[in-house]
């Protein structure tokens, strides 16, 4: 942890789950997070804040992460920082390319959070990667104040916090879809009991109980907010059927979705 801390790191991961995944865990060892969303908005973001280091994805929309890599390591105020590509694709072939990019090395996904440390640690350890002015670092895009991070010796474990906001972002963000939980697990880099052990801890339910509730809470938002009809919100949250929307919703919140609607 010594060696990261206070280190500047951008980065540059268009999907939300995995920024977060490895922006939690890096804010754990001490370091001053930025985030771009793609490889233009990662080239913008190198030339103003000059970080450290440079976590850059392959696989991203207008700007591919080796075209990227190849823009910052020609310019001269970017290509003395070190960028290290994230990328499900990390076989020989991949690896040599983003080398040739001018890459100094690469993580695959799912991510191993000691090979992170490790290898980030080999990167910085040159002290001349220095700046006399940074701007302040921003926070971890969605999330709300009582979803921040405690500190490592309160609450749960930093690994449970992780695990169970990296997997809340891929449950939100489809929330008509129920994922294999052996599948959400991989997704996050985990298995399924240590992913549900993550949810007991920080939220006190297992996987699916949470996503039941989230459903529940988004399925009285849109009833209470939209004119969308039942069914269709029925179906939005999950709910092949309305009679079984309807009585879930009636367990949960003790009335019915059209008694909301008409309140």
């Amino acid at each position: 942890m010594y060696l990261l801390k206070g280190k500047r790191i951008l980065v540059v991961e268009d999907e939300e789950a995995e920024r977060m995944l490895i922006s939690l865990y890096l804010q754990q060892q001490g370091c001053r997070l930025y985030h771009a969303h793609d490889g233009i908005d990662g080239i913008n973001k190198a030339k103003l804040v000059v970080p450290d280091l440079i976590l850059l994805d392959v696989d991203m929309p207008r700007c591919h992460g080796y075209a990227a890599c190849r823009v910052l390591s020609e310019d001269p105020a970017t290509r003395h920082i070190p960028v290290i590509f994230l990328s499900a694709f990390a076989d020989v072939e991949h690896r040599v390319q983003g080398l040739m990019a001018g890459a100094v090395d690469f993580i695959g996904k799912p991510f191993n959070f000691d090979e992170i440390r490790l290898r980030l640690a080999v990167h910085l350890r040159n002290p001349g990667n220095t700046t006399t002015a940074h701007p302040a670092p921003e926070t971890i895009s969605g999330h709300e104040p009582n979803d921040a991070p405690t500190d490592p010796g309160e609450g749960p474990s930093y690994l449970h916090q992780i695990l169970f906001q990296s997997a809340r972002v891929h449950l939100i963000k489809e929330l008509a879809l129920t994922p294999e939980l052996k599948e959400l697990a991989t997704q996050v880099g985990t298995n399924t009991k240590r992913l549900n052990e993550a949810f007991r801890h920080c939220a006190g339910t297992t996987v699916f109980e949470y996503l039941r509730e989230e459903r529940m809470k988004e399925a009285r938002r849109l009833l209470q907010n939209t004119t969308m009809p039942i069914n269709e919100i029925a179906a939005m949250v999950g709910y092949k059927s309305s009679a079984n929307f309807a009585t879930a919703f009636k367990d949960r919140f003790g009335v019915s979705p059209s008694h909301v609607r008409r309140c």
